[in-house]
């Protein structure tokens, strides 16, 4: 996808496209005042004031029809220096622009003509309104004036602007492709989240169906792990807030967490994440160094107060499951360990098939006094201990300054979703800070007390965001041992007792073998019920007519396909195990 912010030309275009729109609004709107026009990653975007007017889609295509109109006429677009005064005079009776301009120094105000249009701008901008001919209006949103709930609502109308009418038409056909895969309308689409803001916005709730590839998901990675010796555990949602100051959590964090709750005289906080529970199962025994490594592992329920603009479905919530472990490690373990992590995210990868991807080692910004434990010595020495694993194990990386966490370098593994920018699906961390401030020991084989270095590690991240990330990777084609549903029998007729009996029948039998089956036999015609089948991605739909009852065969049709395949009852229920146990690898 296009990045408008960060390509020049297309940056000076969008803009003047902002002002095109403007200028459009005004003529059909007299009264409309603006606050900012910014260029943006996916276009441009205009705030406006049009009073109690609440725009629409029809109000949309009338604003395109008069851009157009603007666009044609070949307006120059010129340049103008003005004092303060002279910009405070000229936009006396719009208090938007009066704010914008109480920040600016005199003689360093600038604001573009365009024909009967004129606009407070620091520019730059292209030399004629023809150029912006090839536009877009792509949606519209309600905001509060600078962010504020208590200011008032303007109308925010997004577009983009291409040079050509070829590369708009590209575009466009990029962003149809993008909302089909958005991961929010294929979990509402196949019935698997929801959210409502009774409950409270970036609080997903998971429905039967989504809850199963939850579920799916969670015993996939939680076999890998019991077979390299991870220990499971459960703990607490919440933790007191000197847990958290014991961590250094609350000094370096405590912005993105939910306001504490006072209980009886102590004060509790949602939690974030999941460390300081650990540490403090670690610190519940003694230990030797015959015991370590210690791995202890969770699909933990954690809570961040994320800003309202961020939230995106179960990508991005204020509540999300991390399938989190810390390693307790000795420094001779180090890379042994740290290379079973890798080895297990590239596994993990391999099966889910993900290739796009690449590896950075994150790493503190020195500079950065108030973000990162002050402690040169550690720093240097988790980051050279890092640097030489990645190099020994042969992996490829770029280094980024200022993105470790506050306690330690990491490995992240950055996505490159099919919808929007990259992220860091797993990570790694290395942390000799946190196990000193908890006064982690064990026993090193001299008799003296040690203490351990911890690995952060997430393999999947949070199973939230994992599994939107394979949603729209697959378009909600999941493979069949991840789907929610994995064959739906459609008897021909419903009228029949002989066809529905045996329909009955299959359904038992694909059930009573583990396969997540439903029946759909309702009085709606065939061809309804299979476009619902193929609209909720199900995998195997099976036809049953008189001939399969008699034959006792199946006929079944796979997701996306037309031809039609017929087989014996008892080589599908086969041909299906194979398929989940294998997860759909070649057995061979």
């Amino acid at each position: 996808m296009v990045d408008f912010k960060a390509d020049e030309n297309l940056s000076v275009l969008n803009h003047s496209c902002a002002h095109l729109m403007a200028q459009a609004v005004k003529h059909l709107y007299p009264n409309a005042k603006f606050w900012v026009g910014p260029v943006v990653s996916e276009g441009f975007y205009y705030d406006i004031d049009l009073g109690d007017e609440v725009i629409n889609q029809d109000d949309i295509a009338a604003i395109e029809k008069e851009m157009k109109k603007v666009a044609k006429e070949g307006k120059k677009i010129i340049r103008r220096e003005v004092s303060k005064a002279e910009a405070l005079e000229m936009f006396k009776d719009d208090e938007y622009k009066l704010d914008l301009i109480s920040n600016l120094e005199d003689g360093n105000i600038t604001v573009y003509d365009q024909g009967d249009f004129t606009d407070l701008c620091r520019g730059p901008h292209v030399d004629n309104v023809k150029l912006c001919r090839h536009f877009k209006l792509i949606k519209h949103s309600g905001v509060y004036w600078k962010g504020d709930a208590n200011n008032r609502v303007l109308q925010r109308i997004y577009g983009v602007c291409f040079p050509t009418a070829e590369e708009l038409e590209d575009h466009l056909k990029l962003l149809e492709e993008a909302k089909e895969r958005d991961h929010r309308k294929i979990g509402k689409d196949m019935q698997l989240f929801m959210v409502d803001d009774l409950i409270g916005r970036g609080l997903p709730m998971f429905l039967p169906k989504g809850y199963t590839i939850w579920q799916e998901l969670e015993n996939y990675i939680k076999e890998k792990e019991r077979k390299l010796g991870y220990l499971h555990v459960m703990t607490p949602c919440v933790g007191t807030v000197n847990l958290y100051k014991t961590s250094g959590h609350w000094d370096h964090y405590k912005e993105n967490m939910f306001p504490a709750m006072e209980v009886e005289g102590e004060s509790f906080v949602l939690r974030p994440m999941n460390c300081p529970h650990h540490m403090m199962i670690y610190a519940n025994r003694m230990h030797s160094y015959k015991d370590l490594p210690i791995r202890i592992g969770e699909i933990a329920h954690d809570f961040r107060f994320e800003a309202s603009g961020t939230l995106k479905g179960i990508e991005r919530g204020r509540h999300f499951c991390q399938n989190d472990a810390h390693l307790f490690v000795t420094p001779e373990q180090i890379e042994d360990e740290f290379s079973k992590v890798v080895d297990l995210i590239f596994q993990t990868y391999k099966d889910f098939n993900i290739t796009d991807y690449r590896c950075v080692l994150s790493l503190r910004d020195p500079a950065d006094t108030t973000k990162y434990h002050q402690d040169d010595e550690m720093w240097n020495k988790a980051e050279d201990a890092l640097r030489k694993v990645l190099n020994d194990l042969g992996i490829e990386y770029t280094e980024e300054i200022g993105e470790a966490a506050f306690y330690g370098p990491k490995l992240d593994v950055n996505v490159k979703p099919a919808v929007g920018n990259e992220y860091t699906l797993s990570t790694c961390q290395l942390d000799f800070c946190l196990p000193a401030k908890f006064n982690l020991t064990y026993i090193d084989k001299d008799g003296e007390k040690k203490t351990p270095v911890v690995l952060h590690r997430a393999i999947l991240g949070s199973l939230d965001r994992f599994m939107a990330y394979i949603l729209e990777e697959t378009k909600g084609n999941l493979p069949l041992w991840l789907a929610p549903v994995q064959a739906r029998v459609l008897p021909v007729k419903n009228d029949d007792e002989e066809l529905s009996a045996y329909a009955k029948e299959v359904y038992d039998i694909l059930n009573d073998n583990n396969i997540r089956v439903e029946l759909d036999d309702r009085s709606e015609k065939l061809g309804y019920r299979m476009r619902e089948g193929q609209m909720q991605k199900v995998p195997y739909l099976l036809v049953l007519g008189n001939n399969e009852k008699n034959d006792r065969t199946v006929s079944f049709r796979l997701h996306g396909q037309q031809e039609t395949t017929t087989v014996g009852l008892d080589e599908f229920v086969g041909k299906l195990k194979r398929e989940i146990e294998t997860k759909g690898h070649d057995e061979n």
